[in-house]
């Protein structure tokens, strides 16, 4: 088998087992699924499993990173759009947590720890480092002010997911998310800004 072959046949496998062990967690649960029905669920051999992942966790984490790319080029869009700091903090909160609303049903979690996202992967990772470029790019168009974009960055992203697990244990919807934490960046911003 060729080298290229070869990477072609890894990657269908874990897609294989990643789709499988979507629909496992739907159906079941997070914490009632087993390694073994994700394994059934596909048409590879059982030791196949434990060459792409060690735990029904890892699996979880993997399928948690995929989704975490799917919103950053809609965020970065709706930030470039922004003509106001209030536009950009409102789409930015906002899409997050329509987002997080509608990933909801996806894989469904009875455990809260299983639900809690991971914000040290490199996934999650190259989203902050978006964020904060889109927040370069904001203050140097005059939308904020001369604030540190590192900081403020890190301050957006923790807020908004802590928020998005509040409004998912309490069932609340994303606009209200969205408005509370607009207003609370913009509140904490104008203290920010240099004086005069």
């Amino acid at each position: 088998m060729t080298a290229g072959r070869r990477e072609l046949t890894k990657s269908q496998n874990r897609q294989a087992i990643l789709v499988a062990a979507r629909q496992v967690f739907a159906d079941l649960g997070f914490g009632a699924a087993t390694v073994r029905d994700i394994i059934r669920a596909t048409p590879l051999a059982s030791g196949t499993f434990y060459n792409y992942f060690k735990s029904k966790e890892e699996v979880y984490q993997a399928i948690r990173d995929e989704v975490a790319l799917t919103i950053v080029p809609r965020l970065q869009e709706e930030r470039a759009n922004a003509a106001t700091a209030e536009e950009f903090l409102a789409a930015s909160f906002g899409a997050f947590f329509e987002f997080v609303v509608a990933q909801q049903g996806e894989v469904r979690s009875d455990r809260p720890e299983a639900s809690r996202l991971r914000l040290d992967t490199p996934e999650v990772v190259a989203g902050f480092g978006a964020l904060r470029a889109d927040l370069e790019s904001a203050i140097a168009r005059g939308l904020f002010p001369n604030i540190d974009p590192h900081f403020l960055s890190a301050a957006m992203a923790g807020v908004a997911f802590e928020i998005s697990e509040q409004m998912l244990r309490r069932g609340c919807g994303a606009a209200p998310a969205r408005d509370f934490a607009t207003a609370l960046f913009l509140g904490g911003i104008k203290a920010l800004a240099p004086p005069g």
